[in-house]
């Protein structure tokens, strides 16, 4: 994989896992229910994250080999990573626009 193509990845699956994580959260809030956001991030980041750079190599033809599958595992942790920071800075900073 290259530097372009991880970059690439990460930035959409962040993006894509933030989205799918406030849904989850106004869902779970409609129905009262109790969670801690942050397991639920850590969840959506891994499937949206580990799933999206396996079809990257699938489509990619990338060998599943024990490398390959640590990296797997890595992506989706730098997913979680960044889709934590990432939504709160976005959201701090719309709110700060709005102030002004």
């Amino acid at each position: 994989m290259t530097m372009t193509a991880f970059l690439v990845i990460l930035t959409v699956c962040a993006a894509v896992t933030s989205l799918l994580s406030e849904a989850v959260k106004k869902f779970l809030d409609e129905q009262k229910i109790s969670y801690a956001s942050n397991i639920i991030v850590l969840v959506m980041a891994l499937i949206v994250g580990c799933g999206t750079t396996a079809l990257y190599y699938v489509n990619c033809q990338v060998p599943f080999n024990a490398l390959n599958s640590v990296y797997l595992a890595l992506m989706g942790i730098a997913n979680w990573i960044g889709a934590m920071v990432g939504y709160d800075k976005v959201r701090q900073a719309v709110e700060q626009i709005k102030g002004i």
